[in-house]
C-alpha cells in the first residue's frame, strides 16, 4: 500500500472530502451568535502538522502474514488516517495535531485467508489489532488503544471487495471493504438495492454496517442491517467462524447475532450476504409540519401500529427544526412564505417531517395515500415534495456540517437512542433536561436537537444532536461532563445506550447496566476463547 492509496486530501479537516468544505451561511452564523454567544473559532491544522508516535517495528512474519511490502504502510500520513474515528474527541484531538495515538502500521491484506494468518500471527506475538472500514465510527470504536501491548496495527479491509448476486434468493455476497456507494452501485448495475443509507453512507462500509449493528435512513421500510444479514463469516485469532447461508435456523441461540455488532472486539468480519431488493421505480419524498414533537411521536405510532408507515420518517422537535431552517439558508421570500403557510393553519411553532416511500408507482401511491391520511388525522400539514426533495439532496450533509461548526467554535456532538411509545417521552424530556443542565453547568448554555427516525410497532428511536460554545483548552472535559450526564439520563430511564452508533470506547462503560453483571460475564467468555491474548480492538465494546 502507498501513500497515495489513502490520499485524499492535504488539509486534516475530519472527513477528508476533496470537493470542499462545508460553510455556514450568515443566517446561521447569526442564529448560532445570538443563542450560545460569542464563540471562538479553531482551525483544523495541516496533515504534516500532526505529531504521531513513533512507529514500532513489526516482525517480518507479521508482514509477510498480511501479503508483503505491498500491503504495508508505514506511511505518516496513512498512520494518521487510521489513527482516528469520527467522535468529537477524535477530531478535537486530530485538528489540534495531538491524536490520542495511531498504528504502528497500517495492513492491507485482499484476502479472507491473509486476514485469518494476520490475526494468528498478531495473536502469537502481542500485536494488538484495530479493524478498519470508513473509519466513521462516532464513539471511539476506532480508536488505536493499546492496552497493555507494545505494538498496534490497524487492519484496513478495503482490498475485500468482492460482490456476488443470487438474483433467485435475491441476496448478495459482499466484501467487507465495500463501501456504501460502491455496494450500492455494484447491486443497481444488477437491478437491485441493498436500501442502507446511514448518514455515513459515502465513507463506511460493510463490514462496518454488520460490525455496529447500522441503521439507515430508509431502515423503517428496508429493515436495519442486522435484519438484512442472512449470513456472516468471522476470522478471529483462533480461525474462521461462519453461520449457514439460510433465511432462518432454529439451531440454537443465533451466532450470527452475536458476530454482528461484536465491533472487532472478537474477530474481523471477511463476508456478508445480505438480501437485496429490486430496484424502485418510484422515490417520493415530502415534508409536513406536525402541531408538536409529542403529536409528531403520536403520528408515528399510529403509521407503524396501523402498518402503513412510510419507509422514511423523520420528526424533528423544535428546536432542530429551526436550526435546519437556518442552516438551509431560506431566501427572505421563501422565509416569509413558508412563515405565512404556517401561520395560516396554526403551525407556527411545529415541528418538520420528512416522510418518503420507495417501490413500483402503483404501491407508492397506494401507500403514500393512507401514510397522508394518518398525518392529516394527526393534525400534520403538508408542505410538498420541494421539502423532501431537499432533504434528499442534502441527506449526507450532516457529519461533514458538523466539522464547520467547530471551525466557528461550537460543540456539537450526537447521542442516540430509543425506547418504546409508553416511555419515549420520558426519556426525551430526561435526556433533554440532562444536556440543558451539564451545558449551563459548564458554563455554556446550548441548543438541545432532537429527531425521531426510525419507527418499530412498539417504539421508537431518539436522536439528539447538541451545540454549545466550547471552552478552549477544555473541550475534552466539557464534552465529557455533558455526555456522561446524557449517558446516565439513559440509563436511569431503562433506554438504549445506543440505538445505532455502537458501544465503541465510549458507551462501553454502560454495557453493564444494558445486559447486566452475568451477560458481561458470558460476553467475556465468548471473547476468551476467541481471542485469548485480547488483541482484538481494545478497549471497546466491553467494560474494563
Amino acid at each position: 500500500m502507498s501513500a497515495a492509496d489513502l490520499r485524499r486530501d492535504s488539509v486534516w479537516w475530519g472527513w477528508g472530502r476533496t470537493d470542499g468544505r462545508p460553510t455556514l451561511g450568515a443566517g446561521a452564523k447569526q442564529m448560532l451568535t445570538e443563542e450560545l454567544g460569542e464563540t471562538k473559532g479553531v482551525e483544523a491544522v495541516p496533515i504534516e502538522s500532526v505529531a504521531l508516535p513513533a512507529a514500532q517495528p513489526l516482525s517480518e512474519a507479521v508482514l509477510d502474514a498480511a501479503g508483503g511490502e505491498g500491503a504495508v504502510s508505514t506511511n505518516a500520513e496513512d498512520r494518521l488516517r487510521h489513527a482516528a474515528g469520527k467522535s468529537y474527541p477524535d477530531l478535537v484531538r486530530v485538528r489540534a495535531g495531538s491524536p490520542s495515538g495511531a498504528p504502528d502500521a497500517v495492513l492491507a491484506p485482499t484476502s479472507a485467508e491473509s486476514v485469518g494468518a494476520v490475526l494468528a500471527t498478531c495473536s502469537a506475538q502481542q500485536v494488538a489489532v484495530v479493524p478498519f472500514g470508513g473509519g466513521t465510527s462516532v464513539v471511539g470504536g476506532v480508536e488505536p488503544l493499546r492496552a497493555n501491548f507494545g505494538r498496534l496495527v490497524s487492519l484496513d479491509l478495503t482490498g475485500l471487495r468482492a460482490v456476488s448476486v443470487d438474483e433467485r434468493s435475491q441476496t448478495a455476497t459482499l466484501g467487507p471493504g465495500l463501501r456504501g456507494p460502491e455496494a450500492e452501485a455494484a447491486l443497481n448495475a444488477r437491478g437491485y438495492t441493498l436500501g442502507h443509507f446511514p448518514q455515513s453512507f459515502p465513507y463506511a462500509t460493510i463490514g462496518g454496517f454488520a460490525a455496529t449493528r447500522s441503521a439507515g435512513q430508509a431502515s423503517t421500510g428496508y429493515g436495519r442491517f442486522d435484519e438484512l444479514v442472512t449470513s456472516v463469516t468471522m476470522q478471529t485469532p483462533e480461525g474462521p467462524v461462519s453461520t449457514l447461508q439460510t433465511p432462518h435456523t432454529a439451531a440454537g441461540p443465533a451466532l450470527r447475532e452475536l458476530i454482528i455488532g461484536s465491533e472487532g472486539t472478537l474477530g474481523v468480519i471477511t463476508e456478508v450476504t445480505v438480501r437485496i431488493r429490486p430496484n424502485p421505480d418510484t422515490r417520493r419524498y415530502e415534508g409536513w409540519f406536525a402541531p408538536g414533537f409529542e403529536e409528531g411521536i403520536e403520528i408515528g405510532r399510529a403509521l407503524s401500529q396501523g402498518g402503513v408507515e412510510p419507509d422514511i420518517f423523520r420528526l424533528s422537535n423544535r428546536d432542530e427544526t429551526r436550526v435546519s431552517l437556518a442552516l438551509a439558508g431560506l431566501g427572505g421570500l421563501r422565509k416569509r412564505a413558508l412563515e405565512s403557510y404556517l401561520g395560516i393553519r396554526r403551525r407556527s411553532e411545529g415541528c418538520m417531517v420528512i416522510v418518503g416511500w420507495e417501490g413500483d408507482p402503483e404501491s407508492v401511491a397506494r401507500r403514500r395515500e393512507l401514510s397522508a391520511a394518518l398525518l392529516r388525522s394527526g393534525g400534520a400539514v403538508p408542505l410538498g415534495r420541494s421539502v423532501g426533495n431537499s432533504w434528499e439532496h442534502g441527506r449526507y450533509e450532516g457529519p461533514y456540517m458538523r466539522d464547520a461548526l467547530m471551525d466557528a467554535g461550537v460543540m456539537v456532538e450526537t447521542l442516540e437512542t430509543s425506547h418504546t411509545y409508553s416511555r419515549i417521552d420520558a426519556l426525551y424530556t430526561a435526556v433533554r433536561s440532562a444536556l440543558h443542565e451539564a451545558m449551563a453547568g459548564q458554563g455554556a448554555p446550548g441548543i438541545v436537537m432532537c429527531h425521531v427516525s426510525h419507527l418499530y410497532r412498539d417504539g421508537a428511536s431518539l436522536y439528539f444532536t447538541f451545540l454549545s460554545a466550547r471552552r478552549p483548552g477544555g473541550e475534552i472535559d466539557q464534552w465529557h461532563a455533558v455526555k456522561s450526564a446524557a449517558c446516565e439520563a439513559i440509563v436511569s430511564t431503562g433506554g438504549t445506550i445506543t440505538h445505532h452508533h455502537g458501544v465503541g470506547r465510549d458507551h462501553a462503560g454502560y454495557m453493564t447496566a444494558e445486559v447486566g453483571e452475568l451477560g458481561i460475564a458470558a460476553l467475556g467468555a465468548v471473547k476468551d476463547r476467541l481471542d485469548p491474548a485480547g488483541i482484538m480492538n481494545p478497549g471497546k465494546l466491553l467494560p474494563d
